[in-house]
């Protein structure tokens, strides 16, 4: 029985693996992925230059009140604002700001000009310093002092912290987690259905050609179904292992070529434990290294370097390969049942039901990874590849994988088995369209 099961699933892997497309997507799978992973960090730095806007104050009152920050470099033009364009027309600046003498009755007079597309930050940036010495204005022609508001105006930016179980402390980064999980939970997504629609088809065609009756006369049905969905499903962990390889050569060829593209500080620089805040000088030093490091690329970098990485690979291929086979067998059953593939959608949309709630429930899983309805999709096999895998970012504890596996291998093996006594009958069965009174008999048989 193995022995034949082997020569089909080394038909099928061979007879794919040697296609153009295969060869094609393997090259490019790869530098498509590294780019989506070096290309932010690369525009990120390249965006980090320096914008110069010129300032053109007719009221004289906000002179003084631009300070260099976020790249940005304020210049005062003790000009006119004809004069002033004139600069940007030969590209001595950015942009200009022009601030009419009517901007403090009339704030919808402001003006930033550019030559090129304006830049966002820039431009908020700005905002948010006129609006600060507006307002200040304001309070002052009121007799307010504005430093007693400003005093009691306080900025709210909590750092998550998750304490290990050998008692340490880890900076956490949710939104990195979030990013992560609904990526792998879409690329199992997308590989089910890839390669299980290459089952499906695969059966339709072998059926249609009047093959499979000629190979039935060697094997048995059930060796067929298996040896199909085992043979692609080598060509998937095949495509999907040198996807990682060749991504990580690429990554760090990237890495060593631009190594001042990719300098980050560790989680140990930037972060401090409920015992170093106590610790004024040790605060002090911290913040420093803060300053210094804590740029977006940088935290980005560095909850990357955060993530058990060995986990979420081998978590990925044990979660692939287990919603491949569950999905691909119920793939092959639906193909071995009907004549064309016209027919499949009647059979194809209770099937796949599950793998489009999951993503519809990916948002309610992301915002609460550990909670009950997260913990139960994760259990159920039928949407555990994907909810499981949205999951495992933020940390879920090792008895949790190991039931959802559990459950996923279970729940394989019964979709073999309803898939075998579909496909033995449906896989020889010709010239009547076929409905679901049909495979409730063939299950029954």
């Amino acid at each position: 029985m193995f022995n034949k099961v082997f020569i089909i699933v080394k038909r099928e892997f061979l007879s794919r693996v040697k296609k153009k497309s295969f060869i094609v997507m393997t090259i490019l799978g790869p530098v498509l992925f590294a780019a989506l992973i070096t290309l932010p960090v690369v525009i990120t730095k390249m965006s980090e230059r320096e914008y110069n806007i010129g300032v053109v104050d007719d009221t004289f009152l906000f002179y003084d009140r631009f300070k260099d920050g976020n790249n940005i470099v304020y210049t005062n033009l003790h000009t006119n604002i004809n004069d002033a364009l004139e600069l940007v027309k030969r590209e001595k600046f950015d942009a200009v700001l022009h601030i009419p003498k009517v901007a403090f009755e009339s704030p919808s007079t402001l003006r930033l000009i550019t030559k090129d597309a304006i830049n966002i930050n820039a431009k908020i940036h700005t905002e948010n310093v006129l609006k600060h010495e507006f307002e200040s204005l304001k309070l002052g022609a009121r007799g307010i002092d504005s430093e007693v508001l400003r005093a009691i105006e306080t900025n709210i930016d909590i750092q998550a912290v998750r304490i290990q179980k050998d008692g340490m402390e880890e900076t956490d980064y949710p939104e990195v987690s979030i990013i992560l999980g609904i990526l792998s939970g879409l690329l199992i997504y997308m590989f089910i259905f890839l390669f299980g629609s290459q089952v499906l088809r695969g059966v339709l065609e072998e059926k249609t050609s009047i093959i499979v009756e000629v190979i039935i006369s060697s094997v048995k049905p059930f060796q067929l179904m298996m040896g199909k969905i085992f043979g692609i499903a080598m060509v998937g962990l095949t495509q999907f292992l040198v996807w990682v390889f060749l991504t990580l050569i690429i990554v760090s060829a990237v890495r060593v070529a631009m190594p001042e593209m990719f300098e980050f500080a560790s989680g140990q620089q930037v972060q401090l434990t409920t015992a170093q805040m106590l610790d004024s000088n040790h605060i002090d030093k911290q913040i420093g290294e803060v300053k210094h490091h804590d740029t977006m690329t940088a935290q980005v970098l560095e909850a990357l370097s955060a993530i058990n990485w060995y986990v979420m690979i081998f978590a990925f291929i044990f979660f692939f390969l287990g919603g491949y086979f569950l999905y691909a067998a119920l793939f092959a059953a639906i193909g071995s049942a009907v004549d064309n593939e016209a027919d499949t959608q009647q059979f194809m949309l209770p099937v796949t039901i599950p793998l489009i709630f999951a993503i519809i429930f990916a948002q309610m899983v992301m915002s609460n990874p550990g909670g009950p309805i997260a913990f139960w999709l994760s259990m159920i096999p039928l949407t555990s590849p994907v909810i499981m895998m949205m999951r495992i970012p933020f940390g879920v504890p090792l008895y949790e994988i190991y039931l959802s596996a559990f459950f996923l291998i279970l729940g394989f093996l019964a979709a073999t088995w309803l898939a075998a006594k579909i496909y033995r009958t449906g896989i020889l069965f010709y010239g009547k369209k076929i409905g679901y009174k049909d495979l409730w008999k063939w299950l029954k048989s």
